[in-house]
């Protein structure tokens, strides 16, 4: 297992805005979030790697080396085993309760779960970042992850046809304009907006989820118009348009996403 050593000899910064906190309950009149909307993936942490830490071996090797490990652990995990990996460990879990010793299990009322630990090594770490705030964040909405649920890819790829989750602010789609929905942008021609016309399994004012309309090769942007100001009970006079800073790849049937 690696030593952290190298790691405490300097000091990491993380940069968060504060957003008006939303639960009553808690006190404080702000809560903090990371400023970077940033994902890393296997891909980039093993450029990092490889260009400031220090890796001697082939790239090519260590991504694909990566990937293995990853898929043999969620192989064990599906098997009922947990994986720790020193600096956290994941544990399968069955949620909900029973009624009794012979109710059988419902996918629906005992969904598996996938519960994430930190481990020492990483929490000793948390001595040696500093956190600087940057200010009030823009609370007007935002579109912060868009997920291709097939792959479980971040602002990253997009499917024809293929399931999505939007997690953002103030997302939820309502209000009487006929313009308000989800919409994908094409960046080469920012004219070009192919709407979301299923109708939306989740539309909550920080999560949607749908289906992807059909789209042609290129990069796109996610755009969302909605009248939601944050109330159930009145909407804005016209609609709020956020799109996201991120850009999608539209991914092939069968292509399982970038660098895998």
């Amino acid at each position: 297992m690696p030593t952290d050593h190298n790691a405490f000899k300097i000091l990491h910064k993380i940069r968060v805005k504060l957003y008006p906190n939303p639960l009553p309950d808690l006190e404080g009149a702000y809560t903090a979030r990371t400023s970077s909307d940033a994902c890393l993936t296997i891909e980039q942490v093993c450029a990092a790697l490889k260009n400031r830490g220090g890796f001697t071996g082939n790239y090519n090797d260590l991504v694909k080396h990566v990937h293995q490990f990853f898929d043999e652990a969620a192989y064990q995990l599906c098997d009922g085993f947990a994986v720790n990996t020193g600096y956290f460990s994941i544990h399968p879990n069955i949620a909900g309760t029973f009624d009794s010793v012979y109710e059988p299990r419902d996918p629906q009322k005992h969904p598996v779960v996938f519960r994430f630990r930190v481990g020492a090594p990483l929490r000793r770490l948390v001595d040696y970042i500093e956190v600087e705030i940057e200010g009030l964040a823009d609370t007007s909405g935002s579109i912060d992850k868009f997920i291709d649920t097939e792959t479980g890819a971040v602002n990253e790829t997009v499917k024809s046809g293929g399931i999505f989750r939007i997690s953002g602010l103030k997302t939820k789609i309502v209000g009487d304009d006929p313009s308000i929905g989800v919409y994908f942008v094409s960046s080469e021609d920012p004219a070009t907006e192919v709407k979301v016309s299923s109708r939306l399994g989740t539309n909550s004012a920080n999560k949607l989820l749908g289906v992807a309309p059909q789209l042609t090769g290129g990069l796109w942007k996610v755009m969302i118009k909605t009248q939601f100001n944050g109330s159930s009970s009145s909407f804005l006079k016209k609609p709020r348009i956020m799109t996201s800073k991120f850009e999608l790849v539209r991914r092939e049937q069968g292509n399982r996403g970038i660098g895998e």
